[in-house]
């Protein structure tokens, strides 16, 4: 009876495991199409992602992409992680443009939002969304 349950709580896991795995919600959407980005420096290591796109399901997608954007230039300027400060996301008709703020910094910063940079470029790449 014991090998049976664990039987069970292991296919159950691998289930749940191979869900998220190949998540087709992970994948941008079909029609999105990425306008810019724009990025400026605001106070040493606090940068400000502005990002523009067209066919975005929600402000998920408008996230996404300013993450992507962070983790590039983060990488390009020799950092190796980020932490997500605010995003703002607006919405006209079929038009998005996003408004993030990040901290880019050498070791692993406090918080709870934080990205590894190189992780997150490989998962844009991998995703479709593009970087810097």
């Amino acid at each position: 009876m014991r090998a049976a349950a664990s039987l069970l709580g292991l296919t159950t896991a691998a289930a749940v495991l191979s869900g998220c795995a190949g998540d087709s919600a992970d994948a941008p959407p079909p029609s999105a199409r990425y306008e810019r980005i724009e990025t400026i420096l605001l106070d040493g290591d606090l940068v400000n992602f502005r990002v523009a796109m067209t066919g975005a399901r929600n402000d998920g997608d408008v996230e996404a992409y300013a993450r992507c954007a962070a983790a590039q230039y983060a990488l390009i300027r020799g950092f190796g992680f980020a932490r997500h400060v605010r995003t703002t996301v607006a919405q006209d008709g079929n038009n998005w443009r996003g408004d993030a703020v990040y901290v880019i910094s050498a070791a692993l910063p406090r918080g709870l939002r934080t990205i590894d940079a190189e992780v997150t470029v490989r998962d844009c790449g991998a995703q479709g969304i593009p970087t810097v």
